[in-house]
């Protein structure tokens, strides 16, 4: 494993604090010293990084991943991909996730079964670059919910597992484990831009879901669930669901469930999607006055009452907004930063503490990841500038001066970058 020593550099550890200088460093893939008073730390038989008072954070998790999305209009668009090339597409874009400083990806579910497993294997082998994953199952929905593109008279393929009753969610789920998935996907509410079941339905029974849910736990695995109805929202934290996406139309009630379960769940807004389909989405069909007739100007609005509501209360809220649509490019997911900070009302701090910290916990590994703190896995970017003051550099790969996983040199331009700098 590589030796690394950080030195000069401004931390930003993660937990909320201003950022220090200090020297740090890397032995073995872990985070062994921070040396809050910079020049006194032995570097020897260490690879130097000179930070010069760059900030140094932890690597980014995407909470809401969808690796297996690129550049759909349509949910459909998603199943008409033949699987080699779908493959081909989801291994380009665990490289995109891992150049634009997302180290880790918890997956909000797969176009098709195998896709997020295969990538995530091949990446833990050291083969094929890309953040650490925790993989997805497809969506598993109902008849009619989101991800049932189905007409009487045509088949459709789209990114949903379709299994309706007991029986058939049961066997579904039991099938998603046994091929190797981490997190299990179920669609509880309906979508706006859904055919069938808009977003304020909830077309997943309460059987239905707590069997999934007691399936999964049979298998150790995470449940995930698409809920934007209240009575989605209600019916995923009464069953046990881990996190819980969108929640934009919770009433007082859900808010409440919500907040009871705050140390054990975790919720995303997945604003992105939204954004995009809104405000940039007429070169893929979606005019502004279309979008807002779909709904996407009153999820927003719903969303920033509501996850203000959530951020007062201590709900844990993940980054991550459905990016992988034509709207919402794979590469861009760092966009969601500035989303919390613009338009549901969170502190830069706090965005980034989304972004990383609590990704870490939702990654399952709190103790030991999301934050630059000694013992932690080594993950860490090095950025040309202060993120707090412009998130917005944080979407640019040329800002991303270092990006270090587990411990290894991924990207290193600390030497150019100081090169530009004494020029200028």
């Amino acid at each position: 494993m590589t030796r690394v020593m950080f030195r000069n550099a401004m931390i930003w550890d993660g937990t909320g604090t201003d950022a220090f200088p200090a020297d740090l460093l890397v032995d073995n893939g872990r985070i062994v010293t921070i040396a809050r008073t910079p020049g006194q730390l032995s570097g020897d038989g260490a690879t130097t990084v000179e930070c010069r008072g760059m900030t140094l954070m932890p690597g980014l998790v995407e909470g809401h991943a969808h690796i297996s999305f690129g550049g759909a209009i349509k949910d459909s668009d998603l199943g008409l991909i033949p699987p080699e090339e779908h493959l081909l597409l989801t291994m380009r874009n665990a490289k995109t996730l891992l150049d634009h400083g997302f180290t880790s990806a918890y997956s909000a579910a797969t176009s098709k079964l195998r896709l997020d497993i295969v990538i995530r294997n091949e990446i833990n082998a050291g083969r094929l670059p890309g953040p650490r994953m925790r993989a997805g199952s497809p969506e598993i929905t109902v008849t009619g919910g989101l991800g049932d593109e189905r007409q009487q008279h045509m088949y459709h393929e789209s990114f949903g597992m379709i299994a309706d009753g007991v029986e058939e969610i049961t066997k579904a789920v039991r099938l998603c484990c046994r091929e190797g998935a981490d997190n299990i996907k179920i669609n509880i509410s309906g979508d706006d831009l859904s055919p069938a079941a808009h977003g304020g339905l909830t077309v997943m029974s309460e059987a239905e879901v707590m069997t999934a849910v007691s399936v999964a736990r049979d298998f150790g695995k995470k449940i995930n669930c698409h809920a934007r109805a209240a009575g989605s929202v209600k019916r995923a934290v009464k069953c046990g669901v881990d996190v819980i996406y969108h929640c934009e139309s919770a009433d007082e009630e859900a808010l409440d469930a919500l907040e009871s379960a705050k140390d054990r769940i975790f919720v995303g807004p997945a604003i992105g999607i939204i954004y995009g389909t809104l405000y940039e989405g007429e070169p893929f069909g979606f005019t502004h006055e279309m979008a807002v007739k779909f709904g996407m100007q009153r999820i927003l609005d719903d969303s920033r009452k509501v996850y203000t509501e959530l951020r007062k209360r201590g709900v844990r809220a993940l980054i991550g907004g459905d990016y992988g649509f034509a709207q919402t490019p794979q590469g861009t997911n760092a966009r969601d930063l500035k989303h919390f900070v613009d338009l549901l009302g969170y502190s830069p701090s706090e965005a980034l503490q989304c972004g990383t910290r609590l990704g870490g916990q939702v990654m399952g590994l709190g103790d030991e990841l999301g934050m630059v703190k000694e013992g932690f896995i080594a993950d860490l970017l090095l950025v040309n500038g202060d993120p707090l003051k412009d998130l917005d550099m944080m979407v640019h790969e040329k800002n991303l001066v270092v990006i270090m996983k587990d411990g290894e040199l991924y990207k290193d331009q600390s030497a150019s970058v100081a090169a530009q700098r004494q020029a200028a």
